[in-house]
């Protein structure tokens, strides 16, 4: 999952309009940030193995501190605190947490058997990647519902809130469809690439920054 990912921060918007779409992005991809780092430090590790998926040549051989269930709550408890001592939010930081453990829930359909519920336990997944057309439909539905309801909770402030988040908005698939596409890289180049998710929360944030929340009056 992917795309999934980033509309869940979207939506989340519309649910708590004093956190900026830079946290609730870092939230949502937390998991996918924190593996790069994990197989850099040799922590984790993955393999890869072209056609073992259809839509994805990685082999996650071993990354239990970074996508089993049990850690991702772990984290989410985590960063829902760190919120909460931040900025004194508490359905900010409700949000926060859940979104950290939705990226093991909707990593589950698509992934073949290797998301284990926690460190050394049996390991699930239900191999949607398995079938292009499902994964695409898939991604892009809740990427579309996702950019729709932000669009419906917020509204730009200036050009850059208006254009800044569609070149934002397509970014993000470009960026799903070319990793398709292209050959797979080696296991290293493929640690340094996926550090680059990162530079999506600060792009969010200043997009989000550009924008305002749409009084609920005018949104019924």
């Amino acid at each position: 999952m992917f795309l999934g990912h980033y509309g869940l921060a979207f939506a989340a918007k519309r649910v708590v309009p004093r956190t900026s779409l830079g946290a609730l992005t870092f939230a949502s991809e937390f998991l996918d940030e924190l593996w790069p780092i994990l197989l850099l430090l040799g922590v984790e590790q993955v393999r890869i193995v072209p056609g073992i998926m259809a839509t994805s040549p990685f082999d996650f051989v071993y990354y239990p501190y970074s996508h089993s269930l049990a850690m991702a709550i772990v984290w989410g408890a985590l960063i829902g605190v760190a919120y909460y001592q931040l900025r004194r939010y508490g359905r900010g930081a409700w949000i926060m947490a859940l979104l950290v453990v939705s990226h093991w829930v909707l990593d589950l359909p698509m992934h073949r058997p290797d998301l284990p519920l926690w460190p050394g336990a049996n390991k699930f997944g239900f191999g949607l990647w398995n079938s292009v057309v499902v994964t695409y439909v898939v991604e892009f539905t809740l990427y579309a519902a996702g950019i729709s309801f932000y669009r419906y909770t917020t509204r730009a402030r200036d050009r850059i809130g208006r254009w800044g988040f569609w070149i934002y908005a397509v970014v993000l698939p470009v960026v799903f469809v070319m990793s398709n596409v292209s050959p797979p890289p080696s296991e290293h180049v493929l640690a340094w690439s996926a550090l680059g998710i990162w530079l999506f929360v600060p792009w969010a944030w200043w997009v989000d920054r550009h924008r305002m929340p749409i009084p609920l009056v005018e949104r019924i």
